[in-house]
This record gives structure tokens, C-alpha cells and sequence, in this order.
């Protein structure tokens, strides 16, 4: 009889366990430099969030408007100690601190996005964004009258000057006459001043305002003045009905999966991965109805040619705004040589500074 009860008890022990762990949950946390709420790229994210939040089986925490730095170094520091299994950061400036934590923390997988370091338990990622970039400046170029497109950027950075290039690019495809003046605003969100940047690349007429932001501030101010414009991140059309023309977006919710899906079978492996159109990780918003019909046929005919790979943001010849060749006629340059990029294209009004 004892003999009996004590593999009884047992048995309840193991069935206790097994129980435990078919409950436990995979924790995954994000981490945004903007609030949820911004319309644009933390958005974007947080949409892809929800995504794998409604799978079953895991446990999501989300933190937002994270200051770059030492704040965003607390943060990952207290996800790590409650022993999440994956964190996703969100932002360029997260990438040291994040480092710091993950050597710190083997048994955690950390995902940096827009970055370039990698430890073996943390991965970078990003999306060919340019590639958006580009079409959206063919709807640019065509729809201009004065030939002057804003753009309001956000900081001086590779990530930064490679989308305002591809757009001016994008934008002399169709448009040879077409110039971007750039104006800087040192911030990600800011809307008030996006929005003021937007106002004083209009009072030198631009009719085209373009954007590397997360709030819909110059689109705002766009509509205020009766022109046109481009969004960013996501379809920012809402908030400008009778300006916004297209806008270059971000769908990470299947990469996110993949992501997810192997931690848990236990494939993951640190590297590097760069996905555009051909991945869907970047596309373009629905096209308005105020572009003419010969317009969005153009650019979704070039659309398919990028995403099949038949055509190649920045082939050469490519000159700079001083008129020095930069990339080769017939050169693809590297994505290293991408990811560093440091210099306007030729027609592009601003500084790199």
C-alpha cells in the first residue's frame, strides 16, 4: 500500500511538472524610441507586435518612448534579469546598450534593429527601405510643378542620406529638373518640429514635402498650404487626405514570426539580415486617386522590376552634388558601401552635417 502511494505521488509530481511547462510561456519584449501612437515607425512595429501577440503560447511587453542610451540600457537590463527570452530594439541609438546587456545575458536572444553589431546572442536587422524610398520619389517627380521637393529629415546618418538619395533618384527617373532641399531636425519625433521643418521648406517652394520622421507633422503642414506629399513608415493618408500622395511603409509582422519561430525551435543564429520588396518587409501604401493612372503604372511597373531584381537602386553612374562620379557606370555598389553612405546625390540642396 505505501509502495502504491508513493508512486501515486510521484506520479502527480511528474504530471504537476509537465503541466508547468506546458504552461510556461516564451517572454518577448519590445522596445520603442517613439509612442505607439505616433502614426509612423514605432507604430509600425507595435503592428507587428500585436501580430505575435495574438499567438499562442507567449507572453508580450512592449515599453515605449525609450530615450537612447542610458535609459534604453535599464530597460533591456530589467527584461534580461526577468528572464526574457527575446527582446526586439527598435531603434539606432539602442544598439551599444543593447550590446552591453546581451554580453551579459547568453541565454537571452537579442534582436537590434537598423544597426550593424552583432554578438552571438544578438542578431541586427532592417529593411531596403530605399527601395520605397525610390518609388515614392517617382510620384514625387511627377507630380511637381516647381520642381522643388522638401524633405524633412530626421539625423545626418547612412540610414538617413541613403533614403533621401534613392528619393532624388527615384525622382530624376521621371523628372530631370527635380530638385530635394533638405532640412534637418535632429529629432525622430518631434511634431511640432517636423512639422516647422515642413513649413520652411514650403516658404521656398517646394511643392512636394517628403518625410524620414515618425509623426504625421509635415504632412499636416502640407495640406495646410494646399500641396502635395509623401508619408513614411506607414499610410499616413488620414492625416492628410487632400496632400498625401503615397507613402514608404514597413510590414514586419512575418519577419518578427521567423524571428520568434526560431528561437523556439532553437535554430536562431546571430547575423545580419537586410530584407526589401522581393521579402515584402518594405512596399509602398495604396497610391491616392489624385495621381494619374499613366503615373502609378509607371512606378508599380519599376516596383516590379526591384522586387524581381531586375532593376538596382543606385546602378551606376551616380554622381554626387559636385558633380564627381561616385558609383561607376555599370557598378552595383555593396551593401557595406550602402550602409556607410555619407554623401548627397547629385541634384539633392542640404548638407550632411
Amino acid at each position: 500500500m505505501r509502495k502504491v502511494l508513493v508512486l501515486l505521488v510521484l506520479a502527480l509530481l511528474v504530471a504537476g511538472v509537465t503541466a508547468q511547462a506546458a504552461e510556461k510561456k516564451m517572454k518577448i519584449g519590445f522596445v520603442y524610441v517613439s509612442p505607439v501612437g505616433d502614426a509612423g515607425y514605432s507604430y509600425a512595429h507595435d503592428v507587428a507586435r500585436k501580430a505575435i501577440e495574438a499567438l499562442p503560447g507567449v507572453e508580450v511587453k512592449f515599453l515605449e518612448s525609450v530615450k537612447e542610451g542610458a535609459d534604453s540600457e535599464r530597460v533591456f537590463l530589467k527584461m534580461a534579469r526577468n528572464k526574457y527570452d527575446l527582446i526586439f530594439g527598435t531603434s539606432f541609438g539602442y544598439m551599444n546598450p543593447m550590446l552591453k546587456v546581451a554580453k551579459k545575458f547568453p541565454n537571452t536572444v537579442f534582436m537590434h534593429c537598423s544597426g550593424y553589431e552583432t554578438s552571438k546572442n544578438m542578431g541586427n536587422y532592417f529593411g531596403r527601405m530605399y527601395q520605397a524610398r525610390y518609388l515614392s520619389g517617382m510620384v514625387a517627380g511627377s507630380m511637381t510643378k516647381s520642381n522643388v521637393l522638401g524633405y524633412v529629415a530626421a539625423f545626418p546618418m547612412p540610414e538617413v542620406i541613403r533614403g533621401i538619395n534613392a528619393f532624388a533618384l527615384g525622382a530624376q527617373a521621371v523628372n530631370p529638373k527635380a530638385q530635394v532641399r533638405v532640412v534637418w531636425t535632429k529629432t525622430w519625433y518631434d511634431p511640432a518640429i517636423e512639422k516647422e521643418g515642413a513649413k520652411s521648406l514650403l516658404d521656398v517652394g517646394a511643392d512636394v514635402i517628403a518625410q524620414h520622421q515618425d509623426s504625421p507633422g509635415p504632412q499636416e503642414a502640407a495640406e495646410e498650404r494646399g500641396v502635395y506629399s509623401i508619408g513614411y513608415n506607414t499610410d499616413m493618408s488620414s492625416f492628410a487626405p487632400k496632400a498625401h500622395l503615397v507613402a514608404p511603409i514597413w510590414n514586419w509582422a512575418p519577419y518578427y514570426i521567423e524571428v520568434l519561430n526560431s528561437v523556439k525551435d532553437g535554430t536562431w543564429k546571430s547575423g545580419s539580415t537586410w530584407n526589401g520588396l522581393a521579402e515584402g518587409v518594405v512596399d509602398l501604401s495604396p497610391m491616392s486617386d489624385m495621381v494619374p493612372a499613366d503615373v502609378k503604372a509607371t512606378v508599380l511597373a519599376r516596383r516590379s522590376e526591384i522586387k524581381k531584381g531586375d532593376y538596382v537602386v543606385f546602378s551606376g553612374p551616380v554622381k554626387d552634388q559636385s558633380g564627381t562620379v561616385r558609383i561607376a557606370d555599370g557598378v552595383v555598389p555593396s551593401d557595406q558601401d550602402l550602409l556607410k553612405m555619407g554623401w548627397f546625390v547629385e541634384g539633392v540642396i542640404g548638407t550632411t552635417k
